[in-house]
């Protein structure tokens, strides 16, 4: 079938798997070339003998769960093992990006002579858990860092079996800001109700540290994490711009609790020598954020100053640095007041801030995006879906179920 992009309501209905792969492999290209030089006064080359071996990635084949993955295996030789709720292929419709982006990073990894394995399931519950246990002890042992990069919309809960909704709302009063569509360059203005009822909670139950506390408490109790075994959470905090609709949001709760889990998670892995962090990474084009209004027109002025400033990066570098730089890094690991890693650093430079925000003023509902980068924003989204890559005939007949 030709496969061709299709979007309804800035959601990305199709996914190219040829397009997946060259996304999977480009990234790959970085890691292996900067993993070796020394040129590069922005990124490290890897101390191999820092990284750890044997890595589990809860939700590792897309965005910052994917790179967490790449950057293991290409840059430190890890054996890897990912866990993400994935549609297969069939004759006559296209998996997920994650299903694509997987198979095309296992292929290469085997290649490369490493271990490279999947559980294909719902991550909340416990057969998945138990699977997962079986799969590490059949191919890994133990693992030296487990990934938390899960982003879902329902989470059941295994104990009581209630399936809880998140929402991405503010909270006590409506939210109405300037923002952009995907699909469209003009600014307009966006209201979001608030929450109402059980929702905040309910994205807490989610979004929350709950599910990564239990995944440390299942690897725990079968003896799966090795000594000084790490546990890093992905978080975002983000400028005052976003904070009604993020981060002093529901999904800003449930950040909030996670960041707090950390400290628990880090008691519990005490007696390996192990410890749990919150990593607060950048403003990234992902499947989830694209759709949340206010956010693609920040992104698209952020994108386009740090590129101007040459800070500009995409999942693969951030993680590259999160590894190189601090945790795996011949020095201690930088933290903020609360203990989180602040790789959103660079993105919250006041003089970073300072130009976006002066830009937003320029913004006029009904106008055109003034001096933003909306086509990179567009053109990120387009190929984690395996589109607008130049490498790739668009108008060739492909099998949706062969990568």
């Amino acid at each position: 079938m030709i496969i061709t992009k299709k979007v309804l309501r800035n959601v990305s209905l199709t996914a190219h798997p040829l397009g997946c792969r060259q996304y999977v492999l480009d990234q790959i290209d970085w890691v292996r070339q900067h993993a070796l030089q020394a040129n590069n006064s922005l990124y490290a080359p890897v101390e191999k003998k820092l990284f750890p071996k044997r890595v589990l990635v809860l939700g590792g084949s897309t965005g910052y769960g994917l790179s967490s993955r790449i950057v293991s295996a290409f840059g430190g030789g890890a054996d890897t093992l990912n866990v993400s709720f994935e549609r297969e292929p069939s004759e006559t419709k296209t998996a997920t990006p994650g299903w694509y982006n997987t198979t095309a990073f296992e292929a290469e990894a085997r290649k490369a002579g490493l271990k490279a394995e999947s559980v294909f399931g719902d991550a909340f519950s416990n057969e998945t858990k138990a699977l997962t246990s079986e799969l590490i002890k059949k191919t890994l042992g133990q693992v030296d860092l487990v990934i938390y990069s899960l982003a879902s919309p329902l989470r059941t809960d295994p104990a009581t079996g209630i399936t809880y909704r998140s929402v991405l709302k503010p909270l006590g009063e409506p939210f109405t800001a300037l923002s952009v569509d995907m699909e469209s360059p003009l600014v307009k203005k966006a209201t979001i109700e608030p929450a109402e009822g059980t929702q905040t909670e309910e994205t807490v139950k989610v979004m929350g540290g709950e599910d990564w506390t239990l995944w440390i408490d299942y690897l725990l109790a079968e003896n799966l994490l090795a000594s000084n075994a790490m546990t890093v959470s992905y978080s975002y905090i983000g400028p005052k711009i976003t904070y009604p609709v993020y981060r002093e949001g529901t999904i800003g709760a449930a950040k909030e609790h996670l960041e707090q889990s950390a400290n628990a998670i880090t008691e519990k892995l005490a007696p390996l020598g192990g410890k749990a962090y919150v990593s607060v990474n950048k403003a990234l084009v992902t499947r989830a954020s694209a759709v949340i209004p206010v956010v693609p027109l920040y992104m698209a002025l952020l994108y386009q100053v740090m590129k101007e400033k040459g800070l500009h990066e995409g999942c693969t570098e951030q993680i590259y640095r999160l590894f190189t730089d601090r945790l795996y890094a011949d020095k201690q690991i930088e933290t903020d007041s609360k203990g989180r890693i602040r790789l959103d650093d660079w993105e919250m430079k006041q003089d970073v801030q300072a130009e976006v925000e002066r830009r937003w003023a320029l913004q006029t509902e009904g106008e055109e995006l003034k001096q933003g980068d909306l086509d990179g924003v567009r053109l990120e989204y387009e190929q984690i879906h395996g589109f607008g890559f130049p490498s790739i005939d668009y108008t060739l007949d492909v099998d949706p179920r062969v990568i």
